[in-house]
């Protein structure tokens, strides 16, 4: 298996290269950087309250997050967005 914390795995996304980033409720719940980025050259892991407006920002890097499938009124977003204790 590739290390982990090298450019030899090509299933992890670049963190803090885009701008902006299209996630669904199956990212949920929401951190910067996600689960799939490398770890090695981004910041902490912090978790993102995307289930109030349907979008977030980053307060380490700035990346813009925007759930796709956003409802409003839709509890279950809110509920899918807790961490499990």
């Amino acid at each position: 298996m590739p290390d982990p914390q090298t450019h030899e795995r090509e299933d992890l996304i670049e963190p803090n290269a885009a701008n902006r980033y299209d996630v669904t409720r199956a990212d949920l719940p929401l951190s910067c950087p996600m689960p799939g980025m490398y770890l090695w050259n981004s910041h902490p892991r912090i978790y993102l309250p995307i289930h109030k407006t349907g979008e977030a920002t980053c307060m380490y890097c700035g990346a813009k997050y925007r759930l796709t499938d956003f409802d409003p009124d839709d509890p279950e977003i809110a509920r899918l967005n807790r961490r499990e204790p």
